[in-house]
């Protein structure tokens, strides 16, 4: 769709921001640190080269929040991801714990868990969760080989 806006022409994607800037988690751009296959940014949220450097991207952030920050239940990872400021951070945890099959206090391993938490944040982070399951396991692959805080 193209949309005339202050006189230029705009061309509007239907694809939602996530798929569209391959950082299907909707990681926001914070400046200093730049992620790996990661090449710009659309104001706030990081653009990546590809599907599998965003899920990468998710997928170390996901194991960041475990081994940093003591967080290994639904209940704490989704609050802090997509904190009450910005989010319906209660629907998101119910949705995330539903798709996970645990209470949303209950603790875990994320990196057992990695694939269907990464699913169900991009389920909810974007309507769809549009990426086989070769792709999801490629980019968590990618971030659980040589894992260092990052």
């Amino acid at each position: 769709m193209v949309l005339l806006i202050a006189g230029a022409k705009k061309t509007l994607s239907s694809t939602v921001r996530g798929i569209r800037n391959k950082n299907p988690g909707n990681i926001r751009d914070k400046g200093q640190n730049t992620w790996e296959g990661q090449n710009g940014n659309d104001g706030d949220f990081a653009i990546f080269i590809s599907p599998e450097f965003g899920i990468r991207a998710l997928a170390r952030l996901l194991m960041n929040y475990e081994s940093l920050y003591g967080l290994n239940t639904v209940a704490g990872i989704i609050s802090r991801y997509a904190p009450s400021t910005e989010n319906n951070t209660g629907a998101y945890v119910s949705s995330v714990a539903s798709a996970l099959g645990v209470d949303p206090d209950t603790s875990f391993s994320v990196v057992a868990k990695l694939p269907e938490l990464v699913k169900a944040i991009i389920k909810h982070e974007n309507g769809q969760q549009p990426y086989s399951d070769d792709l999801i396991n490629t980019g968590i692959d990618m971030a659980v080989s040589g894992f260092a805080y990052a």
